[in-house]
């Protein structure tokens, strides 16, 4: 998958609201278990957004595998066969938005 637009606040893969992570995890509840909360915070965040090259973001070094454990219309056999998805904060979490339950 090429597109996983990520708008959480708080996480090391997210980076100008796109997600580096080479693999990641959508649990049952479409909950996104490969978060991992930035040292520092949404401040930390910020600072890296800042600082980062738009080159990063070049189509092909974009590339993500997608598992996923949701009883979405998307999910084909664990792997998220969707085009794009959008992950963003929740109440006490990351979330899948592009869930749509079967």
């Amino acid at each position: 998958m090429r597109e996983i637009n990520c708008e959480t606040s708080n996480c090391e893969h997210n980076l100008k609201c796109k997600c580096l992570a080479g693999v990641i995890s959508v649990g049952e509840n479409a909950k996104c278990t490969s978060r991992i909360k930035r040292d520092g915070g949404p401040l930390a965040q910020s600072f890296a957004d800042i600082e980062a090259s738009d080159d990063l973001f070049e189509e092909e070094k974009l590339e993500s595998l997608v598992q996923c454990s949701a009883p979405c219309c998307f999910n084909n056999g664990g792997v998220c066969a969707h085009t794009a998805i959008d992950v963003r904060d929740s109440l006490f979490s990351a979330k899948c938005k592009s869930f749509v339950k079967k």
